[in-house]
């Protein structure tokens, strides 16, 4: 089993490790497409336009330019560190066997492309869903390179937002986890998507799957898994419903 994560827009703020060294990095036939995103975003950077180039918070656009603009030099985080919104809150990697955990998951970025927990990279701003010069929609410049990288093994449990996603189709026996909350209205049962409270869940069920162990090698056998873990799901076609009570 894989488990496929976007990443989080809240990041630790500053590494402390060694500078980026490329060839580290997991996937290394992502390094040529990686050198080029990297060079891309360093000058959009420094363009007047940078903020609404890269879709910046005004809040935030000092020091996400700052660190984009320093990334060679920068110190360096595991990736299991950088993350830090709601779904890795939730994902909780601190309380889990780190070596089953690096070995299951694989968090996609905008800037790296796909990412092992045990990777180190310094702190970075960039949405896969950004249009980056002269590279274009960075979900369709990554996937020809993401092709020929990925080459999981096994069951996907894929918990990737749209923008991910586009990058990179995960092939047969793949399972994306959708999240619904439901109500009942006039004696009738409707279901909403659900946008914050969807990463807390997705993040809850990766942490749950890995902690116990679980390795399930087909959809049916990933729906009692997480049945038993407590969750109300259904199975779908290739998705797995989680359903959250009103």
């Amino acid at each position: 089993m894989h488990i496929l994560l976007p990443p989080s827009e809240k990041k630790a703020t500053e590494g402390d490790g060694p500078p980026l060294d490329l060839a580290s990095l997991s996937f290394p036939e992502l390094t040529a497409a990686r050198k080029r995103v990297i060079t891309a975003l360093t000058r959009a950077s420094r363009r007047k336009d940078a903020p609404e180039t890269l879709g910046l918070p005004a809040g935030q656009i000092d020091e996400a330019l700052a660190r984009n603009k320093a990334l060679k030099q920068a110190p360096s985080v595991p990736v299991a560190r950088l993350y830090t919104g709601v779904l890795y809150d939730n994902l909780d990697l601190a309380s889990l066997d780190p070596e089953a955990a690096a070995e299951r998951i694989v968090v996609f970025s905008g800037l790296w492309g796909a990412l092992r927990l045990t990777d180190r990279v310094p702190p970075y701003r960039l949405s896969m869903a950004v249009s980056l010069p002269p590279l274009g929609r960075l979900g369709t410049f990554w996937k020809p390179a993401m092709t020929k990288a990925l080459r999981p093994s096994g069951l996907i449990v894929d918990m990737r937002s749209g923008p991910y996603a586009a990058a990179w189709k995960a092939p047969r026996p793949a399972v994306a986890v959708r999240v619904f909350r439901e109500t009942i209205i006039g004696g009738v049962p409707k279901r909403t998507v659900v946008s914050h409270m969807a990463k807390a869940t997705r993040g809850a069920i990766a942490h749950d799957l890995l902690d116990a162990g679980a390795d399930p090698a087909t959809p049916e056998e990933l729906l009692k898994a997480v049945a038993d873990l407590g969750h109300t799901v259904e199975l779908n076609g290739a998705n797995l419903d989680v359903i959250l009570p009103s």
